[in-house]
């Protein structure tokens, strides 16, 4: 939504938000998902507009500083901008209500460059229930319905990665249990150390090792921090309408050694080879100390070697474990086509 607001300019140094070139150059990141979000839709036909509005804007952005950017689709892809001296970006759909019930929109998305797809986001779609962000939902459909299934079954078959931060404790694990692709939670923390509805049990985080999945943890204090306290968000829409600007931040202040906590407890759980990073920035409002954006990632990464993380395992923390996610859910994704092929 930020690449959409009328002259703010990627390539250049800004003192608001999380995410631009210059910044994302000093936190020394290779590649980094960009998310097509946007408040819950009304009108029929408005979430598929705004879907292909902002993948076009991606596309355009990265088109825009060719010396800096290449847009991604597979690991293959993010190693070749590596070696590039380039930053991979990469395209995903926050939100299954983007594609308003209809499977050709996830072929569009898909093909249009999305590497994985939200099913929910903090409302229920009509086919997943969401875990709600501030408040609790009850629940609409205890999980999936059956066109929910077939958007997972499809996803698989088109090798998009699918996502379960967001979902609501049925709906994840069911879509575990369908899925025949390894899942991810893009941006999640852990219950065991904070106890919001956003973040996973450790049950759940075995789940998704147990397929071959990552959990990437969410950066937003008010997950991280058992501790933050409570006030009154203001409506997405209002926050929409408003070029990202948010909520005043409450006086308080999250430390990094709380982000650092979730990282240590889910490696103790799952292991390194399923722990990744989820940032969540130009998506939180309030960050931990010393993480107010993308140039400070290499403080989280010194936390991490304080206490004790491998290097060979943090490298994997880093991003080789969504690598791998990818090349699997491509492998995946192949066998269907070829088994229904020879059908």
């Amino acid at each position: 939504m930020r690449l959409s607001q009328p002259g703010w300019d990627f390539g250049r140094r800004h003192d608001i938000g999380h995410v631009d070139i210059p910044r994302l150059r000093e936190g020394g990141v290779d590649a980094l998902f960009l998310a097509v979000w946007a408040p819950k839709p009304g009108a029929p036909g408005e979430g598929i507009r705004e879907a292909r509005q902002q993948l076009d804007v991606i596309r355009q952005s990265v088109q825009r500083f060719p010396g800096d950017l290449m847009l991604a689709r597979t690991a293959a892809d993010i190693e070749r901008a590596h070696h590039a001296g380039r930053i991979a970006i990469l395209i995903g759909i926050e939100g299954g209500y983007f594609i308003e019930d209809s499977l050709d929109a996830l072929r569009e998305f898909h093909a249009l460059g999305a590497t994985y797809m939200t099913l929910t986001h903090a409302w229920h779609t009509d086919w997943a229930d969401s875990s709600g962000v501030h408040e609790p939902l009850e629940p609409r459909h205890h999980g999936l319905t059956d066109f929910g299934r077939a958007v997972i079954c499809e996803m698989n078959r088109l090798g998009m990665m699918v996502d379960l931060s967001h979902a609501s404790d049925e709906t994840f694990w069911q879509a575990v249990e369908l899925s025949k692709a390894p899942v991810i939670l893009t941006h999640s923390s852990c219950r065991a150390v904070n106890p919001h509805r956003r973040n996973v049990t450790d049950e759940m985080m075995r789940a998704v090792a147990d397929v071959g999945g990552v959990v990437q943890i969410n950066f937003s204090a008010t997950f991280v921090d058992a501790d933050f306290p409570s006030f009154t968000p203001r409506p997405f829409e209002d926050i929409a309408k408003e070029a990202l600007i948010r909520d005043p931040a409450p006086d308080h202040t999250t430390p990094l050694g709380k982000l650092a906590d979730h990282f240590e407890h889910a490696i103790s759980v799952i292991g390194p080879e399923h722990v990744g990073i989820g940032s969540d920035f130009d998506g939180a409002g309030h960050l931990p100390a010393g993480l107010e954006d993308c140039s400070r990632l290499p403080n989280l990464t010194a936390e991490l070697l304080r206490r004790g993380i491998r290097e060979d395992d943090l490298i994997k923390i880093l991003g080789q474990n969504v690598l791998r996610v990818m090349r699997e859910c491509a492998q995946v994704a192949e066998g269907l086509v070829s088994t229904r092929a020879k059908q």
